[in-house]
C-alpha cells in the first residue's frame, strides 16, 4: 500500500484559477512592476499578471473531475468586462492593482463554490478572493511599502480587459514552476450546472 503513494496521482499540488489579462495589458503591468522593482528596490514580482479567483492545494488525483466541473461552471458564465483603476495597498508588505468594479467578478468567485469539494485535501480548504486585484509588488519591508505608497496613492493607472475565460494553473509543491491545465471558456449557455454536477 505504501508504493501507491509514490504514484502521482496520490501526490498534492498547488492550483490557482485566475483570469487573465490580453496581452498588450499585461505588457503594461509588467512594465509597471519592473519600475516598481527598480525605484524601491523590491524582489521581482514572478509569473505573468494575473487576476486570482481561488487558490488551494489538493490531490492531482481530483484534477479531473474537478476539470469537468469547473468547464460545467463556466460554460454557463457570461463574459464581462474587468476595469482596473488606480492602486491599493495590504499594509504594510503589498501594492496591487485595483479593480474598480468587482461585482461580477464576486459573482463568479461564488459561482465557483459549489465545487469546493474538489479542492479541498486533508489539511488545507480553499481561499476564495474577496477583494479582485493584480499583483504589483509584494513582501515589502515596512519602509519599502510606506515611501511607495506614498506615490502609489496618487498614481494613476487604467485599463480593462474582457474576461471570457478562466485559466486552471497547477504546479508540485516542491517547484515554483507554474503550468496550465486548462482554459475554460464562458460561454452564456443554458447549462443545468446542479443536475450536470450529480454525474461528476
Amino acid at each position: 500500500m505504501g508504493k501507491l503513494l509514490n504514484i502521482p496521482a496520490y501526490h498534492q499540488a498547488q492550483f490557482l484559477l485566475v483570469l487573465q489579462p490580453h496581452e498588450e495589458l499585461r505588457n503594461r503591468i509588467v512594465q509597471q512592476r519592473q519600475v516598481f522593482q527598480q525605484k524601491y528596490a523590491a524582489s521581482p514580482t514572478g509569473g505573468k499578471p494575473h487576476l486570482t479567483l481561488v487558490q488551494f492545494v489538493t490531490w492531482q488525483m481530483s484534477e479531473e473531475r474537478l476539470v469537468n466541473r469547473l468547464n460545467l461552471l463556466a460554460m454557463g458564465f457570461a463574459p464581462f468586462k474587468v476595469s482596473l483603476d488606480g492602486f491599493a495597498g495590504l499594509p504594510s508588505h503589498t501594492i496591487t492593482i485595483n479593480v474598480s468594479a468587482k461585482n461580477q467578478v464576486l459573482q463568479l468567485v461564488r459561482a465557483l463554490r459549489p465545487a469546493q469539494r474538489l479542492m479541498k485535501s486533508t489539511d488545507n480548504s480553499p481561499h476564495f478572493i474577496t477583494d479582485p486585484c493584480i499583483l504589483l509588488a509584494r513582501k515589502l519591508q515596512p519602509w519599502q511599502y510606506e515611501k511607495a505608497w506614498q506615490e502609489y496613492a496618487h498614481k494613476h493607472f487604467t485599463g480593462s480587459f474582457i474576461a471570457d475565460g478562466m485559466l486552471l494553473l497547477k504546479r508540485p509543491l516542491d517547484s515554483n514552476a507554474w503550468q496550465i491545465v486548462q482554459r475554460f471558456d464562458f460561454m452564456n449557455l443554458p447549462v443545468d450546472t446542479k443536475q450536470g454536477a450529480l454525474f461528476i
